[in-house]
Parts: C-alpha cells; structure tokens; sequence
C-alpha cells in the first residue's frame, strides 16, 4: 500500500509499505477513505520532535472497516468508522469517568496517513456513522477524529456555559473548532484571537462575535478592555507556547475557567501567580471517544460544519506539499485522498 513516511525534519516521502495485518483479536483493518496533516505533525516536520528513523506519521482518520479481529463485536466490515487518535478499551475507569485518552490500556494510532491502518481495541475506539455519509460530509466527519473533538474537550475543560464569554487563543483548526463549540455550549461572546484575515472570516462565520489582532500583553489588556476589565469566564488555550499559555491565563477573570489543549512546548507555569488569580487550569490530550456519538449527530443534522478548516485537499501522494503548505502557513489544514 502507499502510505506517508517522514524520514526527517522537511523530508515526507509517499512510499509503499506492507499492508497491516491483523495482530491481536481485538484489532480492526480500516481502509482509509480521508486522512489529514495534523498541528501536531508539524513539531517532527519541523524538527521540534526528533526523527531517529524513518517512520509512518499521521492519526486523524475516517475509513470502512475491511476486517476485524475475533474478539471485535461492535463494527464490523462494510461500515464507515470514526476514531480516537488514542485507541482504548472504552472500559476501564479512567474512560468510564470520560477521560478515554488516560485509558489503562491506551495505545496511540500512527500511519493513519496510508491506504490503509489497523485500530487497536476497536470496540472501544471505533464509532459507526448511522449510515454511508455523502462525500461532502467526509471532511466534517474526519475533523472529529481529532480537531473538533479536541476543540470540544478545550470548551469543556474551560467550562463554557450558556451566557458565558469566551477567548480562544489560536485560529489553527483546533482554535477554530474551539469556537464552534464554544458557540455549541451556549457562550453569548466569543473572542477569537487571530492575526490572518482567512482564519478571522471563518471564526466569525463559526460564531466568534469578537476578533483581537494584539499578542502578548497587548492582546491580554484588548480582552480586558472587551470585557470591562474583568476577564472572560472561560479561555481556550489551542496553541501551547509559553507566549499563548501566559497569554490564556492572563485573559480569564478570577475564578475563570482555562483549557488547554494545545500541545506544550517550552511552556512554564508560574504557581504563585496561578495559586493567587483563582484561576482554574485543566488541560491534555483530548478524549476523543468521549464526544464521538453527539458530534456525528451533529454533523448530520447540519448544526455544525467542522469540515471547512480544511482549505487544502490532496491525494495521499502529494502529502509532502500538504506539510509544506501548512508549516508556512499557507494552509489552515490539509486533507488528504488516498
């Protein structure tokens, strides 16, 4: 099969690879119908993250099941299939209390950027759509692999209540995704930080009422100037910089609310300062599998349209140009065809 190899920092190559095969009786083989370049993916693309060896990339998906294991009861071959980008058992109690991506037995999907990927735990991971979705529902649906159910956990962490005001720190597809579910959650202000025209037209078509250009201090004292000097009620941190996490703790009012989804980097958290702004702080890899069921409702009553952050589609063979557009910013997201 073809599938996405980053050999090093800048260097993704489209290449065959073996097929996967089926290697515990929970797996399920998913063929892929769209896969995406992920934030994420840009830290190894860019050498953040260290690339020892070449190795397959990518873990948002949506595909038809081919085959399963024989332990798998809950899909089954011929159905269309959402996943986590964290594979778990949907069981133990980490996930009962709705924290699938801590789950005991959590195992993260990689090479979804191929024509093919096998799922661990498919019973607890996979999530069929009602039924085949229309092409132009593809790209809605996929986001939730990931970027909207990622953009849902940062407005539940940040407690986003109906009344409420809202900041989303980034206009990557996470922030902005951010901002459809803080419009979802009934937040009656949205401020959507951004400083890219294309990015601020889809947050305000999302249902961001606010847009702040400022950064840093700047931008804190435009927030508290929107919100007479007090702060919002809940911040959504999509980005994971030292800059963009002083930034979100400085937005909230005290007794505000901050989530953080943004992967961290070089960032620091000073606990004096946090301990005396009674600001709360919940944040980490999202769970996914937790909001599958209600974000396909969703996307197939039409309440929402994740889909249009994706501004670039390509075939799965020109993946290499997908992370360059990207990494200079000249895409929001890329989706990929195999």
């Amino acid at each position: 099969m073809r599938a996405t190899i980053i050999h090093a920092p800048g260097d993704i190559r489209v290449e065959n690879a073996p097929e996967p095969k089926i290697t515990a009786p929970t797996d399920a083989i998913i063929r892929t119908v769209a896969a995406c370049v992920c934030g994420s993916d840009l830290w190894s693309y860019r050498g953040v993250l260290p690339v020892a060896e070449p190795q397959p990339i990518g873990h948002e998906y949506v595909g038809i099941v081919e085959e399963v294991g024989n332990d798998v009861s809950s899909v089954r071959p011929g159905q269309f299939v959402i996943g986590s980008f964290v594979a778990s058992d949907n069981t133990c109690p980490s996930c009962q209390a709705g924290y699938q991506t801590s789950c005991q037995h959590a195992q993260w999907v990689n090479g979804a950027q191929a024509e093919y990927v096998r799922i661990p735990l498919a019973d607890g991971t996979l999530v069929t759509t009602p039924e085949q979705p229309a092409d132009d529902l593809i790209p809605d649906l996929l986001t939730l692999s990931d970027v909207m159910g990622t953009g849902w956990y940062a407005a539940k962490a940040a407690e986003v209540k109906p009344g409420s005001t809202a900041v989303v720190v980034g206009d990557g597809a996470v922030g902005l995704s951010g901002v459809i579910a803080a419009k979802e959650l009934g937040a009656e202000r949205i401020i959507a930080m951004s400083r890219h025209e294309s990015r601020q037209k889809l947050a305000l078509e999302f249902g961001a009422t606010d847009i702040v250009t400022e950064r840093g201090e700047e931008g804190v004292a435009r927030v508290k100037e929107l919100t007479n000097g007090i702060g919002a009620d809940s911040v959504l941190e999509c980005v994971g910089t030292q800059e963009s996490m002083h930034q979100g703790l400085q937005s909230a009012r005290p007794g505000g609310n901050v989530g953080f989804v943004g992967f961290p980097h070089g960032t620091q958290i000073d606990g004096q300062q946090l301990f005396f702004s009674h600001v709360a702080l919940r944040g980490g890899p999202a769970p996914v599998r937790a909001y599958l069921p209600d974000l396909i409702d969703r996307v197939f009553s039409g309440r929402i349209n994740p889909g249009k952050v994706f501004d670039l589609t390509l075939p799965l063979d020109e993946a290499a140009e997908g992370y360059k557009a990207m990494a200079e910013r000249r895409a929001i997201k890329t989706l990929l065809r195999p």
